[in-house]
């Protein structure tokens, strides 16, 4: 997925993916998936979707300052 936040390009395709977490199992109406990215210049961004009682009912990105992205990260793993 591409999408243009602020006049720069994030990209799914072209990005490192650094860590994924999954809530619920697929299919599930409240379950979810985000993936934090690092794109090649060292932005990060998440990467979300998720059912249709989930926090995310489309897919979307959302950019992340480092330290946000750090603090995902310890949440997560």
């Amino acid at each position: 997925m591409k999408k243009v936040i602020c006049k720069v390009e994030y990209d799914t395709e072209n990005a490192e993916l650094v860590a994924k977490f999954t809530s619920g199992n697929f299919g599930d109406a409240d379950g979810y998936e985000e993936s934090l990215y690092k794109t090649e210049s060292g932005k990060f961004f998440l990467y979300v979707n998720g059912g249709e009682e989930s926090p995310y009912k489309k897919e979307d990105i959302k950019r992340l300052a480092a330290a946000k992205a750090d603090e995902w990260l310890n949440a997560h793993v």
